[in-house]
């Protein structure tokens, strides 16, 4: 393996019989589809470095397509990327001793220094499927054989909705993917956000926290479909003040508008995506994937969507994203998750952490996605498959 994995005692995972994947998966789900860099990035005939679930990839686009192969030879193992040697437009050449693959199933072709060999032809290095999407490349992470499920059971509902355009900013954040699924997903992580420049600049209510009715979220598991967690915040009590011994010591930001712009749901959809509705304001959808890099790291992929249906209010929401939601929303909003990813990881990197942790009402949520991964996951990331 490129590097070396710690994965989860046996012994700690029986104690979590109803998440037990989820625990287990430090590196992520196996056969499920994961957005890894933007449309943009991958240049016709250039090589791309990507690295998803512990596995390092190339990404190149070939007469427009974006093809995907492991970076590693099946010869002695090297990687590409060390020297990269592409010959033709639809090859890549091993530079140590001129293996040459196919870009679009990763077959052995020719062997520069060996070219009679019987290995040609009959060996193959990894390829993924990709399929590209609201300015994302996506790579399927899976087993082979596996058949491969449409991209929209991969993703949250809406995401892929014609009429919804996007614009993303992707950053990488040193913490593990799961922290970043339950700190997003975490309605009582408002309290962090009470400062933010977010709240005047849109003029909006916040409270300091939730009072969550434990039972009442939404939990979709249908065949063939997203597989989900749904929080509607209308079934939460919002707390206005914090009380330290009868006196108050911290307050939200309560208005009065005829703008109803608080926040209506969040919800996190497997293997690892988020969509918080009517945010960071009314009409506007906020996603977010947390894609396992390695099991301290993660790919922090952050989308605002909007539906638009004339030229014109397309280029308005591009305007309102450079100048309004990245800098306010991505960069200083989002920026306070990030600052407790980092925060939380210190935490969390011991796997005896998540047995340690003390979970409280407002967490039930969070209990029910863990459940939902364990039962849903197609596979869980391990030591052999990398």
């Amino acid at each position: 393996m490129s590097e070396q994995a710690h994965f989860v005692d046996d012994s700690l995972l029986d104690k979590v019989p109803r998440w037990r994947n989820y625990l287990a998966a430090k590196l992520g789900f196996r056969n499920h589809w994961y957005p890894v860099k933007l449309s943009s990035d991958v240049l016709e005939g250039k090589v791309t470095q990507a690295k998803v679930c512990g596995e390092e990839i190339l990404l190149k686009r070939v007469d427009g397509e974006v093809k995907a192969i492991r970076d590693r030879c099946v010869h002695r193992g090297v990687k590409f990327s060390e020297k990269i040697e592409c010959y033709t437009t639809d090859t890549i050449t091993c530079w140590y001793h001129g293996f040459t693959y196919k870009w679009d199933d990763g077959r052995l072709c020719d062997i520069l220094a060996s070219p009679d060999s019987k290995a040609i032809g009959r060996r193959h290095v990894k390829s993924y499927p990709v399929q590209e999407a609201k300015g994302l490349v996506f790579v399927f992470v899976g087993d082979e054989g596996f058949e491969t499920p449409p991209l929209a059971e991969d993703v949250p509902p809406t995401f892929l909705d014609d009429d919804l355009e996007l614009h993303c900013a992707i950053y990488e954040v040193e913490s593990n993917w799961r922290v970043g699924c339950e700190n997003g997903f975490d309605g009582l992580h408002v309290y962090i956000h009470r400062a933010s420049e977010l709240v005047p600049d849109t003029k909006r209510s916040l409270p300091i926290g939730h009072l969550a009715k434990s039972g009442e979220v939404e939990v979709h598991e249908a065949q063939g479909m997203p597989k989900g967690v749904y929080d509607a915040f209308a079934n939460h009590t919002s707390i206005w003040e914090g009380k330290v011994d009868g006196e108050v010591v911290v307050a939200g930001t309560k208005r009065v508008s005829d703008k109803p712009t608080r926040t209506t749901a969040a919800s996190l959809w497997m293997p690892c995506g988020l969509r918080v509705d009517d945010f960071p304001d009314q009409d506007i959808t906020q996603f977010e994937f947390y894609v396992p890099v390695t099991e301290s790291s993660h790919l922090y992929v952050m989308l605002v969507g909007k539906r638009v249906a004339t030229n014109q209010e397309s280029a308005d929401f591009n305007h309102e994203f450079w100048n309004r939601w990245k800098p306010i929303g991505f960069e200083n909003f989002n920026a306070q998750d990030v600052q407790a990813r980092l925060a939380l990881q210190k935490f969390y990197k011991r796997d005896s952490a998540w047995l340690d942790e003390m979970l409280i009402e407002g967490d039930f949520p969070i209990i029910k996605w863990r459940e939902l991964c364990h039962r849903h996951a197609r596979g869980i990331q391990k030591p052999e498959h990398l």
